[in-house]
């Protein structure tokens, strides 16, 4: 039995049984069992034998299950009541072994289930379902040998006993002044846990600001995309109408009064409970709480090419609980902003989204249309430093699901021979690098001088693609607003089976529907990118076999 663990995470899926062995001592699943029927086959096997081996490295990946939403496992149901009753009777039935070590280490980890997950889920449910399980556990607790017992905390042996003595209303007090003294304990020692008790236990509480507007960018860590290009917008057209909080990691020069918060400070989860208008471009924390007059418009950042969360068969990078913690955050959205019909019909199954969809095209797009565009590329330029007299590629590869450090922790390989271009094709080109906001290394590019410049870091991608003559890129969502432009595109898809057949997967055909060569090498970069004027020539004339996303 792993210790520290439930009942119900005893699981025969990492362990081996000899078949002979289970025919010998007739040991079968019991199929009247719907979520605990691995326990009493564990417990038989155990009880049958002394001889166990243990493996310490892995043998076999079992591929993780993570769509607690349409294909639940039975950890992730939420038909708690009658999981708690079950792991009950099965206890019941099981404790009375000869063998006092496995009986001990059973009674051990039942107390402890009560305690962590049945008592704090009966102080919650129903007074139907709390009475069921009350019943039930009165003759569970009263079978607890005393040595079990004896060897308990005093808390555990006084649940217990309140237990055995049918106190049901003493029980719940005790469950509750328990779970109050935890939090209590957990906001004391963490300041990120007393963030979130003050969001929702008084923030939260706290009176609407009915005339301001929250914004985020990619998590706070830029002035961009279109949450800017709405700020910019309410500012040019109802000057003094609205007050505007933006949630920026590092303060930015901005063009409009705007407070600027920290994500996860405390004016943060103060100004998350009380703006009455939210903007976001990605998810909110999976604890925000949706109040009433609450509006939520949620910009999103991107055209999808690649597959998203309900369309992907599993998330390897994310929680097992990822593809549920986005369904419970995409039902405070209000409205979410589609850049065109392609996008929409994605949005709709790939985050379950039936709420209203703004078919309005990205805002931050709008940039490519101005009639000052040109002057704007002269200033960009000048503000990035950069030679006038040279082309421009922006390199926007996006980031590679098994490349990661840990969850949420992405890395990226540069796999474009940056050398071989510089000393090929830098007497005319200069390449902007510019990694997707996920990607947490730094690349060092120093080795290239002023050939590469790095702008990872630069927080409006929609002013890099002005000032660039040519995009490459991969399987990232960019291309479809560089289109807008109507210059040429390269896809450097170096690894286009793995990303296809095992990673991800596409919404479109890479081989059919790209507005570009697909390329292998760095040669057939560089060999395109002499070829300037024919690439754009193929671009005017493009025509795809199937209706094209158009932006």
């Amino acid at each position: 039995f792993p210790i520290g663990k439930p009942m119900d995470s005893v699981s025969v899926h990492s362990v081996l049984f000899r078949r002979e062995y289970l025919e010998e001592k007739k040991i079968a699943f019991q199929e009247d069992l719907r979520y605990m029927a691995d326990y009493p086959f564990i417990v038989a096997a155990l009880a049958g034998t002394d001889h166990v081996v243990s493996a310490y490295h892995s043998l076999y990946i079992k591929r993780k299950h993570n769509d607690p939403i349409n294909l639940p496992s039975l950890l992730q149901t939420k038909e708690n009541t009658k999981k708690y009753l079950e792991c009950i009777c099965v206890y019941q039935e099981n404790e009375e072994l000869p063998d006092a070590k496995i009986s001990n280490r059973m009674g051990h980890q039942f107390i402890d289930y009560i305690a962590a997950a049945i008592g704090p889920y009966m102080r919650e449910c129903g007074t139907t379902d709390r009475e069921a399980m009350m019943s039930e556990l009165t003759d569970a607790a009263r079978k607890v040998r005393q040595q079990t017992l004896s060897d308990e905390s005093r808390y555990h042996r006084s649940l217990v006993n309140t237990l055995a003595n049918a106190k049901s209303t003493s029980f719940i007090k005790k469950i509750h002044h328990r779970q109050m003294l935890q939090t209590l304990k957990r906001i004391i020692i963490s300041r990120a846990q007393m963030k979130k008790f003050l969001y929702h236990n008084l923030f939260t509480k706290m009176s609407m600001k009915e005339d301001t507007v929250l914004l985020e960018s990619f998590f706070g860590k830029s002035y961009s995309d279109s949450p800017k290009y709405i700020f910019q917008y309410l500012n040019e057209h109802f000057p003094g109408k609205y007050k505007y909080v933006w949630i920026m990691n590092d303060k930015k020069k901005l063009p409009y009064p705007a407070k600027q918060i920290k994500r996860f400070s405390f004016r943060y989860f103060y100004y998350l409970a009380r703006c009455k208008y939210i903007v976001f471009n990605s998810r909110q924390p999976v604890y925000f709480v949706k109040r009433p007059g609450n509006v939520f418009l949620e910009t999103w950042h991107g055209t999808p090419l690649k597959k998203l969360v309900f369309d992907m068969e599993e998330v390897t990078t994310a929680s097992p609980l990822y593809k549920e913690q986005f369904y419970i955050q995409t039902r405070s959205w209000d409205y979410l902003v589609a850049p065109n019909e392609f996008s929409a019909e994605i949005f709709g199954h790939a985050f379950m989204y039936d709420g209203p969809l703004l078919r309005t095209g990205y805002p931050r797009n709008d940039i490519l249309y101005r009639e000052d565009k040109d002057e704007m590329t002269s200033q960009i330029k000048k503000r990035l430093q950069l030679p006038a007299d040279k082309k421009i590629a922006l390199y926007a590869p996006t980031w590679r699901d098994d490349e990661f450090y840990g969850s949420g922790q992405y890395k990226f390989t540069l796999q474009l021979e940056l050398d071989k271009m510089k000393k090929r094709l830098g007497d005319d080109w200069i390449v902007l690098l510019r990694t997707h906001y996920f990607v947490a290394d730094f690349l060092d590019v120093s080795a290239y001088g002023d050939f590469v410049y790095n702008v990872s870091k630069y927080d409006d991608i929609a002013e890099l693609y002005l000032i660039s003559d040519v995009l490459i890129t991969d399987y990232s969502s960019v291309f479809f607003d560089y289109a807008n432009l109507r210059r040429p595109m390269l896809f450097y898809t170096y690894d286009l089976e793995k990303y296809r057949d095992v990673l991800r997967g596409f919404y479109i055909d890479m081989e059919e529907e790209l507005p570009g060569p697909l390329l292998f090498t760095t040669e057939e970069v560089m060999d395109a990118m002499e070829n300037l004027p024919q690439l754009q020539k193929d671009f005017e004339t493009y025509k795809p076999s199937a209706k094209p996303p158009m932006s």
